[in-house]
């Protein structure tokens, strides 16, 4: 019988080390305790030893020296004992796509042990708390991403375990799944007293959980409440307006030498000063126009300030196209009444808009809104149902593969070659283009140290970190010098310092005259588009900049409202008007 005063999870110098090529220390003497009948977040940068952790505290590993106790059980001695227990559920849930989900959740019933008496029940409970009981009969494989996660939550429900254990859950999935997956998680915590310990890539939701556990290359950097982290840094944290482009804003705000951290936030900047003490004249200093005002810190803000000392902002990317025209307001994309049919299923309804040259165009909506589908329409990936697409002044249903070396695209899972070496896949890619001779050694060499791939130029692609990984995936896309930039979710599962590296690049892109479409579930990176569309059931809900989407949904006594609150207004708008 478990102690219920005792932690949930109890850890004591525990140490594990991966071998191989480039040996990793995952896990060096961390000691924690995590509590029970609360939401733990876990929360760290790419390597910091966050899935290790979960994966020791779940059994599936061993550590190498250390204690690790779960629910009273000595894992070395007993892990049977508390997996019987724990439900994990790790960033690859493994769901069978050619199974229902109702077939997926006898699976998981008969692997868990489950007795038939109870399932009914319970499989009831979860798909009334999922709401996926309207969907038992389809295959997991046709759900959205976020049905997906949720299902994947149900099947790891399915025993009613004591504690659970989630990687990284909301990785891919739209604002409004991730809102309805946390109020999951506080039904359970709240009416089944569970213990849950719950990995982020996002630090808004660090300011949901109960404590906060701060990992660093294995060690712990600290561990409390949200706002006991964010609470030091009052005085650090300002909103800063200027007579400047936003882009143009934030890269001086980012070389000044007083500024710690600079983002785009709607028609503002947020800046964190490196000093407490820092005059806020000194950090507009010779910005036009400009108007700064302390607020509020966040979570994030406390975490970039632990971290980015230790990885600093690079600077602007030089490795840019070359400019073909210097008419910047032209659309080089532009699509009209563009439709895609699978059988009798619309994905996409008569969507039109255009992108202009130079502009980031970020293309935006909920898991199964149809704006994959557009996007890989866009590239020439699919072909179309009806409708036109130009893409560089082709016509992608006449001539795809005229348009295709003018485009640059980065896949949202990492697509190139695992086997082989940064600069193998450099030079691969290099060919693939045409490339050849000096200009070849020319473009790899500049991607190599605007990208700062030097120290893995040997290294096999797939054992990279998961940010230069990202690094490298875009480095090959540029390798041609292409006109327009296709980003599908790129920093989907990447830390905020690695998201912010990757956005610097982007940034200077832009500003050279690439156009860029995007996109994305981080609501924050939807500030740094130039416009947006906005997608539900194939068609397009809104089309605007992010500032006048904000200054749309704003609350009484608020200047404007949040990305993502905007968003989520504009979906929950759009499902009233269905159900009217």
């Amino acid at each position: 019988m478990s102690d219920t005063s005792s932690p949930a999870i109890r850890v004591r110098g525990v140490t594990r080390r991966f071998g191989g090529a480039r040996p990793v220390q995952a896990l060096d003497a961390l000691t924690l305790d995590v509590q029970r009948g609360k939401v733990t977040g876990l929360i760290g940068p790419d390597g910091a030893g966050k899935t290790t952790l979960m994966r020791i505290a779940a059994g599936l590993l061993l550590p190498d020296s250390g204690e690790i106790r779960v629910l009273d059980t000595d894992m070395r001695e007993n892990p049977l004992a508390a997996q019987s227990r724990l439900g994990y559920m790790p960033q690859r849930f493994g769901l069978y796509e050619d199974l229902t989900v109702q077939e997926n959740l006898d699976l998981y019933a008969d692997l868990q042990g489950v007795e038939p008496a109870r399932r009914a029940g319970r499989y009831r409970e979860l798909m009334h708390m999922t709401g996926l009981a309207p969907f038992t009969a389809r295959l997991a494989g046709h759900l959205s991403g976020g049905m997906k996660q949720k299902l994947g939550l149900a099947c790891t429900l399915v025993s009613s375990p004591q504690l659970l254990l989630l990687d990284e859950p909301t990785v891919g999935v739209d604002p409004v799944s991730r809102r309805e997956l946390w109020a999951i998680v506080y039904r359970l915590v709240r009416e089944q007293h569970m213990s849950v310990l719950l990995s982020t890539a996002y630090l808004d939701e660090a300011e949901r959980c109960d404590d906060v556990i701060l990992l660093h290359e294995g060690r712990l950097l600290g561990q409390q409440a949200p706002g006991a982290f964010s609470a030091p840094m009052r005085g650090r944290v300002w909103q800063v307006s200027a007579d400047l482009g936003k882009r143009r804003l934030q890269q001086r705000l980012d070389l000044n030498p007083l500024v710690l951290d600079a983002l785009t936030e709607g028609r503002h900047a947020r800046v964190v000063s490196c000093d407490a003490r820092t005059p806020p004249e000194k950090l507009v200093e010779g910005l036009p126009g400009a108007r700064i005002q302390a607020v509020q810190p966040r979570f994030e803000d406390a975490f970039i300030a632990r971290l980015q000392q230790q990885r600093p902002t690079p600077p602007a990317a030089t490795f840019t196209a070359p400019r073909t025209g210097s008419k910047r307001d032209g659309a080089v994309i532009e699509v009209h009444e563009l439709s895609r049919r699978f059988g009798d299923f619309v994905a996409v309804n008569r969507v039109s808009f255009e992108v202009r040259r130079g502009e980031i165009f970020g293309l935006l909506g909920a898991n199964g809104a149809g704006k994959s589908t557009t996007f890989r329409m866009l590239c020439g990936l699919l072909p179309v149902s009806s409708g036109t697409v130009r893409v560089a002044g082709v016509d992608l249903r006449r001539a795809a593969a005229r348009a295709r070396g003018r485009i640059g695209y980065m896949a949202q899972r990492f697509s190139l070659y695992g086997n082989l070496s940064v600069r193998e896949n450099l030079n691969f890619f290099a060919s693939a283009y045409g490339l050849s001779g000096a200009i070849r050694r020319e473009r790899i060499a500049a991607a190599m140290d605007d990208f700062e791939l030097g120290p893995f130029e040997h290294s096999a692609a797939l054992t990279l970190p998961l940010g230069y990984k990202q690094r490298l995936a875009l480095a090959a896309a540029l390798m041609h010098r292409p006109d327009i930039l296709f980003l599908d979710e790129p920093t989907s599962g990447v830390d905020p310092l690695a998201r912010r590296e990757f956005w610097w690049h982007i940034n200077a892109l832009a500003e050279a005259g690439v156009t860029v479409l995007v996109t994305t579930h981080f609501m924050d990176e939807a500030n740094y588009c130039d416009r947006l569309v906005i997608m539900a059931d194939g068609e397009v809900l809104a089309e605007d900049s992010p500032e006048n989407l904000r200054a749309r949904f704003r609350q009484p006594g608020e200047e404007e409202a949040s990305m993502e609150d905007a968003f989520i207004a504009l979906i929950e708008q759009h499902q009233r008007e269905k159900a009217a």
